[in-house]
């Protein structure tokens, strides 16, 4: 008898959609753009910034206009999915993307170039939560949905490291603006594909987008982020600084109290009542703090103080994206079926501070053999073992209709944590280097200590907020493994039109 059901089991999968392979490569290839983007235009930042004659305090809106657009929209975008299905907004977001890469990339002007990162934020907002919400309902069978989340999860793991492998190659062979343009032809073939391969019922039209909703979050999350940006020049205690950081606060919890009563709420509070759900949501955000801040630490380390090229940097960041894969596809992917999503997240959280903890031993003279590729390997491998279970606990079990909003919660979580991560941790590093090389004035070699000093220092507080992920993943994430979990309700026997 459990033969029999077993069979019709894999009958069923099989008859849902034959092109769900297929049409796996189309949504990981639109999440691969959209992730990697985050970080591609960091190697290539020093040429644009020639280039357009930016400021050092503005050039890090390059980055951060696109992470505080993307994720500040991001639970916006996905209730657009919602209205208007997820597979037209998908196309849509791939298009407007597109768009906007090649603005960018044809930018003549600092102000052009951050306004074409912001409209690339608000197009990725688009498209980051149609794309997991067709594969949630795509992949309904636990044995092939932990396959497919972990060919998801390798990518939003290691889509950031593979942007600074491609942003060293265009940067150094062809010009910066190719980091931007890259996209279209990307974008293009996603398109293509979506249109044959992709599937999707019908949008709900009782959904309604939370227009005041959208601008307490967001506007709480810019204040916020655009505060620990001014704590270097100005200083904790400027009055600036902490009027951003009051108002930031005061807007985001006037969104929670707006959540809470407005008739189509853009985060329903009852998707965050479920401990599994917010347990994987924090432990998202604070995971990706500490990674985005290795990333910018480590390009500027690697061509900086060791004189790296843009390729060479890139290239260096390689293995990490090998052990991104390995972990999320080789490990995660086959023994989440079997085993609590905690017991992947807590080792891996605890294998990404072990690598953070290594780096905080850098000096001006550390080997990239000796010291930085084994906390490397250790990093990958630990945000392998957690992305994939995070994706997948995160989005298991919700109903079709909250689908593309918790889909845009992992992704904001994401991208909140590298908008924080970037700024808290750059301000770090930054005064901890003011203050090294005051206290050590008429020293020839202080400088170049002096920015390492601060990088081990945010790299240490990077490590710390790594292990508090992993606290909280293993006190609130208390799932059971889906083999023992209950079976799938309605998506599986929703009809796909």
């Amino acid at each position: 008898m459990s033969l029999g059901r077993t069979g019709e089991s894999r009958a069923a999968a099989q008859g849902a959609d034959p092109h769900r392979w297929w049409g796996l490569v189309v949504i990981a290839l639109a999440q691969l753009m959209v992730v990697l983007d985050a970080t591609i235009v960091n190697i290539a930042l020093p040429s644009a910034q020639r280039a357009l004659h930016m400021s050092d305090g503005n050039r890090q809106w390059v980055i951060t206009a696109y992470t505080l657009a993307f994720g500040g929209l991001l639970l916006l975008g996905g209730r657009v999915a919602d209205l208007m299905g997820r597979k037209r907004t998908f196309v849509i977001g791939l298009v407007g993307f597109a768009a906007a890469s090649a603005l960018g990339g044809a930018a003549t002007g600092s102000g052009m170039l951050f306004g074409a990162r912001a409209l690339q934020g608000v197009f990725a907002a688009v498209l980051a939560p149609s794309a997991l919400s067709l594969l949630t309902t795509t992949f309904t069978d636990p044995r092939e949905r932990g396959k497919a989340f972990g060919v998801y999860g390798a990518l939003a793991g290691s889509g950031s490291a593979i942007g600074l492998i491609v942003g060293g190659v265009l940067t150094e062979y062809l010009t910066w603006r190719w980091c931007l343009y890259v996209n279209v032809p990307i974008a293009a073939l996603a398109v293509f594909g979506a249109s044959a391969l992709l599937h999707d019922r019908p949008g709900h039209d009782d959904v309604r987008l939370d227009v005041p909703g959208a601008v307490l979050g967001c506007g709480g999350l810019v204040a916020i982020v655009y505060g620990f940006g001014e704590a270097e020049p100005r200083g904790w205690t400027d009055p600036l600084v902490l009027g951003l950081f009051a108002a930031g606060a005061l807007l985001l919890v006037a969104f929670v109290w707006w959540q809470a009563r407005a008739p189509s709420p853009l985060l329903p509070l009852h998707i965050l009542r479920d401990r599994n759900r917010a347990g994987c949501f924090l432990t998202m955000m604070l995971a990706v703090i500490g990674m985005f801040g290795l990333f910018l630490f480590m390009t500027y380390y690697l061509q900086v103080i060791l004189r790296y090229s843009p390729v060479r940097t890139g290239l260096a960041f390689l293995p990490m994206t090998a052990a991104i894969v390995t972990g999320s596809t080789q490990i995660s992917a086959r023994l989440l079926h079997h085993v609590p999503p905690r017991l992947l997240m807590v080792p891996g959280m605890l294998l990404a501070a072990s690598g953070l903890l290594l780096l905080t031993r850098l000096t001006v003279r550390s080997s990239y053999t000796g010291e930085i590729l084994p906390s490397l390997l250790l990093l990958g491998l630990g945000m392998g073992l957690t992305f994939m279970p995070v994706f997948a606990t995160a989005t298991a079990g919700i109903a079709p209709r909250d689908s593309g909003v918790t889909s845009a919660t992992v992704n904001t979580a994401q991208q909140v944590g590298g908008s924080i991560g970037t700024a808290l941790l750059n301000t770090l590093a930054t005064t901890s280097a003011a203050a090294y090389v005051a206290a050590r004035p008429h020293r020839p070699a202080t400088v170049a200590a002096g920015v390492v000093h601060g990088y081990t220092v945010a790299i240490g507080w990077a490590a710390a907020i790594m292990l508090l992920a992993g606290l909280i993943a293993g006190l609130l994430v208390t799932a059971r493994a889906p083999k023992y979990g209950p079976r799938p309700k309605a998506p599986v026997s929703e009809p796909v039109v």
